[in-house]
């Protein structure tokens, strides 16, 4: 689950972070009453949306030589106007592909005199096996951009979880950002705070791009992009309270009020398989055939008949869906559970564009027969191959 900058920030602050003023709004008549509310005089308007990049992205209402996402502001004045000109308009940025996402907050946030842009970033290492920080001194621009031409400037520290972080890791951290002075002393202070906030809210990635040295010496937040682990969601409800669902894709809120594995992907090509590797290599053999899958869906292994026909629906919702692909290998799950599952829905749905369903394993027979009886106009195949053919010939 991901949460807005200024979400992210209170968190932080929460654990002994330090992090600028700020105030959230959500109309431009709050505009001027957040500005007032800061030190000033210098303030920035920072879109809230959760996508990255939102400083170098346009917003398509306001033409190629509007300023970006996130704006500097040297009066009230000029914070209402930029209030104005964002709230309500399409930001367009790397992150968020063409279409773009609306912005419907905005964070008016105290402004700071940097002297320096750091890196900084907390993950889990899976070649490790350890929570792990990424440090760089190349703050400020994108960290894969960093990686690909000077991937020397990327340091690693990963952190043992029984230590935590030590003395030592917090030295190397400093030292990989070139850090002295007050800013050393803040980071040996800065870092623990970080990893205890990591691990304890069971975050899967905590970002601060850029970490800031001010002219004073100090060390700030001036952003942070946080995710959290949704499997430890049910430890947390004051991060469960964050999520915003307006950020998000309906079909994916539909799909895990049913436990559902559903991830909407650019294509028209809906696919329903059971387990992660199949559903990858699923929608690995229609991209093979010249398509693209509009989804990833993983109904799991013991999905019933209400789950599958929910999984379906969802699918079917899809306006870009031109055809749909079913691809079960019955282990643990029943191929007649699924069966049953699809041919239900597209009883209550119906049918307007072409299925095939490839079947295999337990209950096979029963799946089968249950399909070929119910009446529908549903293809079978053999095989994974013939299926992607098919769905790929059908869809045209």
């Amino acid at each position: 689950m991901n949460i807005h900058e200024y979400q992210a920030k209170e968190v932080l602050k929460g654990f002994g972070a330090p992090v600028a003023s700020g105030v959230p709004i959500t109309q431009v008549s709050e505009a001027e009453a957040a500005a007032r509310q800061l030190p000033g005089p210098l303030y920035v308007v920072k879109s809230q949306i959760h996508a990255g990049g939102r400083g170098k992205g346009k917003f398509k209402e306001l033409g190629p030589d509007a300023k970006g996402g996130v704006r500097l502001a040297k009066s009230v004045e000029e914070v209402v106007q930029h209030a104005t000109e964002m709230l309500g308009n399409t930001l367009v940025t790397a992150q968020t592909g063409d279409a773009g996402k609306q912005v419907n907050r905005l964070y008016i946030e105290d402004g700071a005199d940097i002297d320096r842009e750091l890196y900084l970033s907390i993950l889990v290492d899976r070649a490790v096996g350890r929570v792990a920080f990424v440090a760089s001194t190349e703050g400020g621009m994108d960290i894969e951009t960093v990686a690909h031409e000077t991937p020397e400037k990327i340091i690693t520290v990963a952190i043992d979880p029984l230590e935590g972080v030590t003395e030592a890791d917090a030295g190397k951290l400093c030292d990989a950002l070139e850090l002295d002075g007050q800013a050393r002393t803040d980071g040996m202070s800065l870092f623990p705070i970080l990893y205890k906030a990591f691990t304890e809210k069971d975050m899967s990635l905590l970002e601060i791009n850029p970490l800031i040295v001010m002219t004073d010496g100090r060390l700030r937040v001036l952003d942070a992009k946080v995710s959290f682990d949704g499997n430890a969601l049910f430890r947390h409800d004051d991060i469960k309270a964050l999520r915003d669902e307006s950020e998000e894709d309906a079909k994916e809120i539909e799909a895990s009020k049913y436990d559902l594995a559903y991830v909407a992907l650019d294509g028209d090509i809906g696919c329903m398989v059971n387990g992660a590797g199949l559903a990858m290599a699923t929608m690995d053999i229609i991209k093979l055939y010249g398509k693209e899958p509009a989804n990833f869906l993983d109904v799991g292994g013991g999905a019933d008949k209400a789950k599958v026909t929910a999984a379906f629906k969802i699918i079917t919702a899809d306006p870009a869906v031109k055809g749909i692909l079913v691809n079960i290998f019955g282990g643990i799950m029943k191929c007649d559970v699924i069966a049953e599952g699809v041919v239900a829905a597209v009883k209550e749905v119906g049918l307007k564009v072409p299925l095939v369903v490839r079947l295999e394993g337990t209950n096979v027979d029963k799946g089968k027969a249950i399909l070929n009886d119910s009446g529908l106009a549903i293809t079978a195949a053999d095989d994974l191959d013939d299926a992607a053919k098919k769905i790929v010939a059908a869809v045209g």
